[in-house]
């Protein structure tokens, strides 16, 4: 597996809970408070591993600036917005806005890195660098879902 089709999984797994997420109604509070603590943790797994070990690589490739700068200030702002949904209970309706606010940011952020910034990285790594990178990534998520 490389970079790109480990990132791609994470990308399938978060839309999966998003979608989730959405079919809940306001009084499913227990299933909503699971499926957003799932979510938190696999956006904070998925995030960390972009963060630390992916995204500064591309860093080094000057064609890739833009994108990545742009990534990471979607990041934050999805936190922003997270950790305004954790103060409040699932069934009020400002939660649900906040979800419909979270789930097109996490779409659009999505769909820019498999399009432009996947495409640069294919351009920036070869092959190997792409295994490589994919197997530190694996290592770290590993030791953030055991923590």
């Amino acid at each position: 597996m490389n970079a790109l089709d480990m990132l791609k999984l994470d990308h399938q797994t978060v839309k999966g809970i998003l979608d989730q997420l959405e079919d809940t109604t306001e009084r499913a509070t227990k299933k909503r408070t699971e499926l957003f603590a799932k979510l938190k943790e696999e956006l904070t797994a998925h995030e960390t591993i972009e963060e630390e070990i992916f995204y500064p690589a591309l860093l080094e490739h000057e064609e890739a600036r833009e994108i990545v700068n742009e990534a990471y200030e979607e990041h934050q702002l999805v936190d922003y917005v997270l950790e305004d949904m954790s103060e409040l209970s699932p069934d009020d309706e400002a939660w649900t806005a906040k979800l419909s606010v979270v789930k097109e940011n996490i779409l659009h952020h999505i769909e820019e890195e498999e399009g432009e910034m996947f495409k640069r990285a294919r351009q920036a790594f070869d092959k190997a660098e792409l295994e490589e990178l994919a197997v530190q990534m694996e290592e770290r998520k590993q030791a953030l879902h055991a923590e």
